[in-house]
């Protein structure tokens, strides 16, 4: 429904200034290819039994064949006392609100890297997308102190969620070697349960117990899950480890729906190991798209997916190591003569220059024969 489509990987650019909002907006209209009807409006309802979907004006159409692709959502509710319109105000930050959220982001992270204080940047106990967000966020808000000439006014601090900084483990003793030379603190088994924006204070589920942090300036990445049309529906898992977010219970390997053949999952809401990511849906949606036609065609679908899934992590203005794996956790790199688990300044100029040509093109659906 919504006119304008907005490249989230650049998100991060824009809350640390090297991105403008503009640079990360575009209209949707203009990737809907010729032949397409496109219908502007929200779905209310799928029926998977009766091969409907619903828009929230009341339009019921009917299909033979289902692509579902509807993200995730952001569920900002799950912290006490926080709401969007609280980025930008009172310290706090947040990449994810949007184009406009981003740039109110950038608005309070330079007050703290001018000023100093205490900087909290915080992981939520759910699957969400681009893992590796906030600790960019932290990364870059120490970096832009350094090239302030404030770092030692400032405690960066790093709350992972559970006992890990990363789910890959490389890439987790990469990120703490770079945390431990720019003297960037972290903390296991911090959970974001509710803000006080007004005094500044944040509360954390932990492992001990409640625990309550002061903070200047907080990062805050809202706990996630599957948009209530596909949670609420019966292509939502229903036990399991991914059936508590409502994910779409899509095979794995050929992202065909486990209980209704004709409905595929592409991107976020589908229910995988890993990988809520764009460079996750660059590669898979063309084998989602090769099965679904197979099975149009009353074949058996054969292309299979590796959950492959990438995360340009940034380390530093002007320095970024380009991090490959698939759902085994193992690092897949693509690019010949890179090191994955090298912080340069190649890998900073893809996320930087690279890659959102790419992404446009890959809304347009042009992938090689």
């Amino acid at each position: 429904p919504r006119r304008e489509h907005w490249y989230q990987p650049g998100f991060t650019l824009v809350a640390n200034g090297v991105y403008q909002t503009g640079d990360v907006v575009r209209q949707t209209g203009d990737y809907v290819a010729s032949g397409v009807a496109w219908v502007p409006e929200a779905v209310a309802e799928i029926d998977p039994d009766a091969n409907t979907v619903t828009t929230i004006g009341g339009k019921r159409l009917r299909y033979d064949f289902l692509v579902v692709a509807l993200g995730c959502e952001l569920n900002f509710d799950g912290i006490d006392g926080f709401e969007p319109k609280l980025v930008g105000t009172n310290g706090i930050g947040c990449t994810y609100a949007g184009p406009e959220g981003a740039a109110a982001t950038f608005r309070a992270s330079q007050a703290f890297v001018e000023n100093g204080g205490v900087g909290l940047f915080t992981k939520p106990g759910t699957p969400m997308k681009c893992a590796g967000a906030p600790i960019k966020a932290a990364f870059l808000a120490a970096s832009r102190m350094v090239n302030a000439g404030t770092r030692g006014k400032g405690e960066v601090t790093y709350l992972a969620d559970n006992d890990k900084l990363f789910a890959q483990p490389e890439t987790a003793a990469l990120i703490k070697q770079h945390f431990d030379a720019k003297k960037i603190g972290y903390d296991y088994g911090h959970i974001l349960t509710a803000i006080e924006p007004g005094r500044r204070e944040a509360i954390f589920r932990t492992p001990k117990g409640e625990v309550t942090r002061k903070y200047d300036y907080i990062h805050v990445v809202p706990p996630m899950r599957a948009v209530a049309v596909v949670r609420e529906s019966k292509l939502a898992w229903k036990e399991g480890a991914l059936a508590g977010g409502g994910w779409m219970e899509v095979d794995k390997r050929t992202l065909q729906h486990r209980r209704y053949p004709n409905v595929f999952g592409v991107g976020d809401t589908n229910g995988t190991p890993a990988g809520k990511t764009a460079a996750t849906v660059k590669k898979s949606a063309p084998i989602a798209m090769h099965n679904l036609a197979s099975v149009i065609d009353g074949k058996t679908p054969t292309e299979t997916f590796d959950g492959y899934t990438s995360c340009p992590l940034i380390t530093e203005i002007g320095n970024a190591a380009l991090i490959e794996f698939n759902d085994d956790f193992k690092l897949t790199p693509t690019l010949p003569l890179v090191d994955p688990l090298s912080s340069n300044w190649f890998a900073w100029s893809i996320k930087l220059y690279m890659l959102r040509p790419l992404y446009l093109q890959m809304l347009h659906g042009r992938v090689p024969a």
